[in-house]
């Protein structure tokens, strides 16, 4: 069956344009891969965000003059769309020569475009340079299960049965691992995570979530689905009071994701880690 983003500009040759090209954006609708996930779009057991880091934004002052900064796109996790990641590239390259009065005009246009490409208003925020720098790198919450001693011989699919749980044991907790992998599944280039389970419930057993995790290394999704998929699977073994999942995607393409998934609403920080 072919993937909808083989459609778009992803693992093709692309020309480059350098002016202001809104049709550029390549929206794909979340509806199969909810469904594939058996879920309801209307009814979706999580609320969250998917934040977009771009690092690679420049346009021109009316004199002429380059301007750069940091964006920071979230997307809402319930919008019709995804925003296929090499068209996202491509159109936010097309401002490049393109002449802005202002950086209010140059947020207003991002915001315009891409709520009209996920469906839903997407916040956008331009960062200059020495903000995101002040600010540094972050560590993720709670305990790192990196080091533990798992047995893995199977990469080619997620395997929820290997999860396990103390039922009689209820626990709040956040786990963190920087083992994540998957693959897109246009390209096959390998995408690199680190990963964060928060929850209150059923005593998750920690070897068993990190050897779950080692067996996405050859899962072919976007990043969105990788993460709802581990939600999901982890909410039905844990029946928690409370879950997060969220990653923290190494960038590609001057592009950072992360999508973030919550029993609750949640307004998470965007923080930097060390790979991004």
């Amino acid at each position: 069956m072919q993937h909808p983003a083989e459609h778009s500009p992803l693992g093709k040759t692309s020309q480059y344009i350098a002016d202001y090209s809104p049709e550029l954006l390549f929206p794909i609708p979340r509806a199969a891969k909810w469904a594939e996930l058996g879920l309801d779009g209307d009814n979706l057991p999580y609320q969250g965000v998917d934040y977009w880091n771009c690092y690679e934004l420049s346009w021109l002052q009316p004199s002429g003059k380059p301007v750069v900064a940091v964006g920071e796109f979230a997307i809402p996790a319930d919008s019709p769309n995804i925003i296929e990641s090499k068209s996202f590239k491509l159109y936010l390259n097309s401002l490049n020569q393109t002449a802005f009065a202002s950086w209010d005009e140059v947020q207003a246009t991002l915001t315009r475009d891409l709520s009209a490409a996920a469906g839903k208003p997407v916040a956008v925020r331009l960062r200059r340079l020495a903000e995101v720098e002040a600010e540094g790198v972050a560590a993720l919450p709670g305990t790192c299960i990196d080091e533990l001693q798992i047995s893995v011989s199977q990469y080619d699919r997620p395997q929820p049965e290997l999860l396990r749980c103390d039922s009689a044991q209820v626990v709040e907790e956040s786990l963190h691992s920087h083992l994540l992998k998957s693959n897109c599944p246009v390209t096959g280039q390998p995408d690199w995570g680190s990963l964060v389970v928060q929850y209150r419930g059923a005593a998750l057993e920690h070897a068993s979530l990190l050897a779950y995790l080692v067996s996405f290394r050859q899962h072919a999704d976007f990043h969105e689905q990788c993460v709802e998929r581990i939600f999901l699977d982890l909410q039905r073994l844990l029946e928690p009071q409370a879950l997060t999942v969220y990653a923290r995607y190494v960038r590609r393409g001057g592009l950072d994701i992360n999508p973030y998934r919550s029993t609750a609403a949640i307004a998470p920080d965007n923080v930097r880690l060390v790979r991004q």
